[in-house]
């Protein structure tokens, strides 16, 4: 699950169709902004049940993507367990990329 999905992660982030930290994409998921939360694979258990049922509620998707260094890196912010994606085409993107590299 390496770079190829980062690239567009960061490219993403770099257009504005991001959403980081908490709150902001808590609220995001709640109005329906968000079309895919990326979550670091790293993130504390808390954390990551709160997103993923979050998302599960309201029918966004989401991805558990790598640590949180790579993610991180990939939008170059410190720190980061979750990255909001708000565009529909970089969040298809993203999650066929992501699935083809699950499966290869």
């Amino acid at each position: 699950m390496k770079q190829s999905y980062l690239n567009l992660v960061g490219l993403a982030f770099r257009a504005g169709k991001c959403s980081l930290g908490e709150e902001t994409i808590l609220k995001d998921i709640r109005s329906k902004q968000l079309k895919l939360l990326i979550i670091a694979e790293d993130a504390a258990p808390n954390t990551i049940k709160k997103f993923t049922d979050k998302c599960t509620f309201y029918d966004i998707p989401f991805v558990i993507g790598d640590n949180r260094d790579t993610l991180s890196q990939a939008i170059g912010k410190e720190g980061r367990v979750a990255v909001g994606v708000k565009d529909s085409g970089f969040a298809k993107k993203i999650v066929s990329m992501v699935e083809q590299t699950n499966r290869g």
